[in-house]
């Protein structure tokens, strides 16, 4: 049985992950404890903001957080577990590194974690945009994401990383399929599975 609602909890950490539906890359997860004396104006589902704003409110939520954390599960894990549970595991990694346990974990979405620290934890539908500690997971595991596939750009260069962060756009599609896979992308997503010689997955 979850927690009595979303806001009660004395240490609340918001939850949310960026990055299932690109070819390439991490899925990468954040946690967040809000201090209740640090208040932050702004914060919103990341997808509501520009880049601009993301980055500024990032500063703001790690410098004025009680507790932050980032962690993710690499492609090659992708591949191994599928998208889903890659995420999971993301999610469970972020709150384990959390400096401060929290009592009770509200997640975006509608699905929850495996957690093992003993809190409660409940899925929230649209929490990106109801909950603030998962606006501020969501800002997060958004700009950091961004800012890996922008230096996977360095390492694999011809993708056009930088730009389309692994999401499957034309212009990457077109890179795939000029260049082939490189040891960034998800091997089991259909597009890239395709040119791999295998089917969709």
């Amino acid at each position: 049985m979850s927690a009595p609602p979303l806001f009660a909890a004395r240490r609340l950490a918001g939850v949310d992950e960026a990055g299932r539906g690109p070819l390439a890359g991490p899925v990468v997860a954040a946690a967040v404890i809000l201090h209740p004396d640090r208040a932050i104006a702004g914060l919103a589902d990341s997808k509501a903001l520009s880049a601009a704003a993301r980055t500024a409110l990032s500063r703001l939520i790690m410098a004025r957080a009680s507790a932050w954390s980032v962690a993710w599960a690499d492609a090659a894990e992708i591949d191994a577990l599928n998208i889903l549970v890659a995420s999971m595991l993301a999610m469970r990694r972020a709150v384990e590194r959390l400096g401060i346990a929290p009592d009770h974990v509200c997640v975006d979405g509608n699905r929850c974690p495996r957690l093992v620290n003993g809190c409660t934890v409940e899925a929230v539908v649209g929490g990106d945009a109801r909950v603030p500690a998962i606006s501020a997971a969501s800002i997060l595991a958004k700009t950091w994401r961004d800012a890996w596939m922008e230096r996977l750009e360095l390492h694999h260069p011809g993708y056009g990383f930088a730009r389309h962060k692994g999401y499957p756009t034309a212009a990457h599609r077109a890179a795939l399929e000029r260049l082939g896979p490189c040891a960034a992308h998800r091997r089991s997503f259909g597009p890239v599975a395709r040119l791999l010689g295998g089917g969709p997955q």
